[in-house]
């Protein structure tokens, strides 16, 4: 295999396993099928629990393991490119710093709003917040922000300042990828160079729906969490009896949904039995109160023939086309979100139309194939800029 085909992938994964762990593995196993050498380089965060807090700091801030590690790969594999997803906080940017001495491109995956907002969502108090884009992010020290800790999030702000001062982001990274439009433009706010960030979304593989299904009830899949709008959607359903709705997944919430009644509660499941669980619903629900980036759920909705019902707000907003694909509510609004869910419990003809079209834009979107296209599109890019840089 030529070095012009190896990629060296380098992810912090979370001690939560959640959807960007997913989008990550998806990645890494089509990158190896179309025939690529990937190196993986990677950090998880359960080791956190066995760190000091001075240690932690420290690693966040500028990681010389990581650095040192980087480097070793990068002299004994040589790779063409070298693929980030997450480096907080235990990689670090110093990361790209190693890349950059060696002469290798960077790619880099924005998965969440991290370089913009410590707390990764553009979220406090339940509410949106944009305090700290585009500047020092001091607000969100003053609100301790990330894990509800002002020592917690000093490190994260300091990590920000520190980086911004010596331009890592913006000179060290050749090619970000934002995984939509709206993306791009929160992160160009925040500093990033515009020509530097390429628009590429999240993917699924997904077989087409064959025969006819049964469809009924609706169908909510994440972690049960206030940002992705539990909340909102237990005040909606109470206005939403007779009607049927499936939650799978788990998360600190889990006790509040567990009493209230029309709720089937059917914990975590498997991708396959999530995407049984697709094709047997009339819409999918996703009643988030942040700006998601590109929530995978929706690609594997949109693939299993299942329209989508989300909040009008940040990138679903532009991921969901009203009427077409799915429908949309006002963020945060339980009366909008229930009335939704009733019009789609009694349009069944209507929903099913939606549907199909959520189909049509998967194949001509988001399939393993063209993904990739776009993604070797992008590592192009890349490698050709840093060339024309050196």
């Amino acid at each position: 295999m030529s070095s012009a085909e190896r990629v060296l992938l380098v992810h912090n994964a979370y001690q939560l396993a959640g959807g960007e762990d997913s989008v990550v593995a998806a990645e890494l196993a089509l990158l190896r099928d179309k025939g690529h050498e990937v190196i993986e380089m990677r950090r998880d965060n359960q080791q956190i629990r066995a760190m000091g807090r001075a240690s932690l700091t420290a690693q966040t801030l500028w990681s010389c393991g990581s650095q040192a590690e980087a480097q070793a790969l990068l002299r004994t594999h040589r790779p063409a490119l070298v693929h980030v997803h997450n480096t907080f906080p235990l990689i670090s940017p110093s990361l790209y710093w190693a890349c950059a001495k060696a002469g290798v491109p960077v790619v880099q995956t924005l998965h969440n709003f991290r370089l913009a907002c410590p707390q990764a969502m553009f979220l406090r108090d339940g509410k949106v917040c944009e305090a700290c884009l585009g500047k020092t992010p001091w607000p969100a020290l003053a609100h301790g922000c990330y894990r509800d800790s002002r020592v917690q999030t000093a490190a994260v702000v300091g990590m920000l300042a520190l980086h911004r001062t010596l331009h890592t982001f913006e000179r060290k990274v050749t090619r970000y990828i934002a995984l939509n439009e709206f993306c791009k433009s929160k992160f160009v706010q925040a500093g990033l160079p515009a020509q530097r960030i390429a628009v590429k979304p999240n993917f699924a593989a997904v077989a087409a729906p064959t025969g006819q299904f049964a469809r009924e009830g609706l169908l909510f899949v994440g972690r049960l969490s206030a940002e992705k709008g539990i909340e909102v959607l237990a005040q909606a359903w109470a206005e939403c009896l007779g009607l049927g709705l499936r939650v799978v997944g788990s998360g600190p919430l889990d006790a509040s949904l567990d009493s209230l009644a029309g709720f089937e509660l059917v914990g975590n499941r498997t991708p396959d039995q999530v995407l049984a669980e697709m094709a047997s619903a009339v819409a999918l629900v996703l009643p988030s109160i942040c700006y998601e980036n590109f929530p995978r759920t929706l690609v594997e909705a949109f693939g299993a023939g299942l329209p989508v019902i989300a909040s009008r707000i940040g990138s679903l907003a532009e991921l969901v086309d009203h009427g077409l694909t799915g429908l949309l509510f006002n963020a945060g609004d339980a009366t909008d979100l229930a009335r939704t869910m009733r019009w789609a419990h009694e349009h069944p003809d209507e929903m099913a139309a939606m549907g199909r079209n959520a189909r049509a834009r998967y194949e001509s979107h988001y399939t393993p194939d063209i993904n990739y296209r776009q993604l070797r599109a992008i590592y192009r890019d890349a490698i050709d800029d840093n060339q024309r840089e050196a």
